[in-house]
């Protein structure tokens, strides 16, 4: 996420900083509000093309027009003197006063006028990249505002080398701004009529009801999908394309949208950026974690006060089902969406929200995971990290093919574009994703390395309604594996049941209670059974679980617990967990060899301490919340205050047990003993004996 911190402040691409020069002196400042969309937009794109960008904001001042210079908020006239001064200090040649200075207009002016032909043509090389890599139709909003620049730039030229006046001020932000509502009407209306051509009479979950989000009736009853955010490109900011007033909407209730959730979303994590750059050096992991609860607390906790116990949006009775996607670097996102869709029985009712955790750019320097390159002479392996370009964009893989542009024209798909930089663990990209949700009817919370079954959607549908509990049954297990060579999957093998734990003796896991199967079903039973546990993997269910079981926004840092945290909540809250009969997906199982990358080594180079370190210190404390959950004693309130941890407990109580079942109960039921460390044989949960 690039920092914008105005006129004075310092944008940063990836690995790349342009510092702003001092200006000597000017009867106005520039106005740079219309670069940041800009920079929004393309962040990732590298210095060369955000000077191109910001060159083309550019307001000409009085005073420096009449000297044939310009003022920029980057670079300009006033960077390209300065770095003549330092070329001609370096060579031996100090200022001589006016008469000079006047001896060397031509040659600087001339060297600007160079500069100006290289930043437009980098911007139009650059163009012609996002142009290829986002799949843009021609007359795009990017290449418009672009081009518009361009002529200006031409008109700067044309000036200093006498054959025109210099222009006045472009307000190159609003063009494109009304460039993105003109498309995006445009875009509306083409959806609507083929929507009304389309739709027919809303029946049951199971009828082809054509479109179910993108009617002019549905833009009417469910005001909440509209504007459509764009899935693409990366980093388009909601506030810059829609206004402050989509957050206030959504914290007043007034109107709450998609797109105002997405621009509460991405202010955070503007804010996590800057709270990241300037913590760099920490001396301790307490140090972070009250700076990121502290972020937490104002900008995320006022939308969850807001919503508290009751439904953001309305839930919609169509059969319409939500995926919640986690992505962190993954390269099967793309096929992962193109697998469902491709293999529903209704795709125009599935509705993605992929959290995109990617390392961006354009040239930018990234790394994979640990890899093993063999072994040493006595068997140990041996492992190394390399360099890799940026990773492969899931979403604009699936937006870009064809088959399936139209969900992301319609608004099925939901992306929330997260650096690599600013990733910190799956608790928190299952929390930004189930604030994606738009009132579908289920909720489903996967991996995005999935592969799915024909007509899985209606399967999955089909077999929740069989459980005596529904609506508040929860369908989870852990799928089968699969690996890339695999001819398609059609499902059908019996469902695993969580029926086992474990006290983890990792000492990175903190005696962590782990999940785990148990026995299997006869496979003939002729309804869901219950189990013990949710799988965080794959789980299936009504959307009012997100009422009553809202995801939780101060767990950073944390990869171990989110399971028995999920299932303890789940089941004081009233929901029963069942293990489906049949498996209809099934699960990329990743070993360490790939050398896929994990998000602990990412926060090891963000902290500039390698390795998984620092992030092991970090989760040590917040482990702890899940922990004081579960009841362990040694995370009771006065452990915690001793070690000064309390922090963790902040607005405990809206993410804690509920209160329809006690937790005692939920220990009996589990055979979980937390004075012997222990897990029991739970009979009900491996003999399939409760319904």
């Amino acid at each position: 996420m690039g920092d914008i911190k105005g006129n004075n402040g310092e944008f940063k691409m990836g690995e790349t900083k342009i510092r702003k020069k001092k200006r000597r002196s000017s009867k106005s400042s520039s106005d740079d509000g219309g670069a940041k969309i800009i920079v929004a937009l393309l962040a990732g794109a590298g210095a060369a093309f955000l000077l191109a960008l910001i060159l083309l904001m550019s307001r000409l001042e009085s005073d420096e027009v009449s000297n044939g210079l310009l003022n920029s908020n980057v670079g300009g006239a006033k960077g390209v003197d300065d770095q003549i001064y330092l070329e001609e200090a370096a060579e031996g040649h100090l200022p001589m006063g006016m008469n000079m200075q006047a001896n060397r207009a031509k040659e600087r002016r001339d060297k600007l006028i160079s500069q100006i032909h290289r930043v437009k043509d980098g911007a139009n090389k650059k163009l012609d990249k996002f142009t290829r890599m986002f799949n843009l139709p021609p007359g795009n909003p990017l290449e418009k505002v672009v081009n518009k620049g361009g002529n200006q730039l031409e008109d700067f030229d044309n000036a200093l080398q006498g054959k025109g006046k210099m222009p006045g001020h472009v307000d190159l932000a609003k063009d494109f701004k009304d460039a993105i509502h003109h498309d995006n009407t445009k875009l509306n209306d083409r959806i609507n009529k083929r929507a009304k051509k389309e739709h027919n009479a809303v029946g049951s979950d199971e009828d082809n009801s054509g479109a179910v989000a993108v009617s002019a009736e549905d833009e009417k009853n469910f005001p909440h999908l509209y504007p459509h955010f764009p899935p693409m490109p990366p980093h388009t900011m909601a506030v810059e394309l829609f206004g402050e007033k989509i957050i206030t909407d959504v914290l007043s209730y007034n109107k709450p949208t998609i797109a105002g959730m997405i621009a509460i979303m991405q202010r955070f994590l503007i804010k996590l950026h800057e709270m990241l750059v300037e913590n760099k050096h920490a001396k301790t992991p307490d140090e972070v974690i009250q700076k990121y609860f502290d972020l937490v607390t104002k900008y995320l906790a006022p939308l969850e006060e807001a919503y508290r116990d009751r439904s953001i949006f309305p839930v919609r009775e169509d059969g319409s089902i939500f995926m919640s996607l986690g992505a962190y670097r993954d390269h099967l996102l793309g096929e992962t969406l193109r697998q469902a869709f491709k293999n529903a029985a209704h795709p125009e009712k599935i509705f993605v929200g992929a959290v995109v955790q990617n390392c961006f750019g354009i040239g930018v320097q990234c790394r994979t995971g640990v890899e093993v390159k063999g072994k040493t002479d006595d068997g140990r392996p041996i492992t190394e990290i390399s360099d890799r370009p940026p990773d492969v964009n899931g979403i604009e893989e699936f937006c870009g093919d064809p088959e399936y542009t139209k969900y992301c024209d319609s608004g099925q798909i939901r992306a929330l574009y997260v650096n690599e930089t600013e990733s910190n663990g799956p608790t928190t990209a299952r929390y930004f994703a189930s604030k994606l949700w738009g009132g579908e009817t289920y909720f489903l919370q996967a991996d995005a390395h999935l592969r799915f079954a024909p007509e899985w959607d209606r399967k999955y549908k089909v077999e929740v309604k069989s459980a005596k509990s529904y609506p508040k049954a929860i369908l989870s297990s852990y799928p089968p594996g699969f690996s890339e060579s695999d001819p398609p999957y059609q499902g059908g093998s019996q469902g695993t049941r969580l029926c086992t734990c474990t006290f983890s003796n990792s000492d990175v896991e903190h005696k962590i209670l782990r999940i785990n199967t148990g026995n299997q079903c006869r496979g003939e039973e002729s309804a869901p059974s219950q189990i013990a546990y949710i799988a965080a993997g794959f789980f299936f269910t009504r959307a009012e679980f997100l009422i009553d079981i809202p995801f939780d926004p101060y767990l950073p840092w944390c990869f171990m617990g989110e399971e028995i945290a999920l299932s303890l909540r789940a089941w004081t809250h009233g929901w029963d967990i069942y293990a489906p009969r049949k498996n209809y997906i099934t699960h990329q199982y990743r070993p360490g060899r790939m050398g896929l990358p994990k998000f602990w080594e990412n926060t090891g180079r963000v902290f500039g301490r390698p390795g998984p370190g620092f992030n092991t210190q970090l989760q040590t404390i917040t482990i702890q919340r899940i922990k004081h959950m579960v009841g362990y004693k040694e995370s009771d309130r006065d452990f915690l205050e001793g070690k000064n941890w309390q922090i963790v407990l902040t607005d405990f109580e809206h993410y804690g047990p509920g209160e329809t079942r006690p937790l005692s109960k939920f220990l009996e039921e589990t055979r979980i003993d937390l004075k012997t460390e222990r897990c029991g044989h739970i009979d009900w949960c491996n003999d399939c004996s409760r319904p």
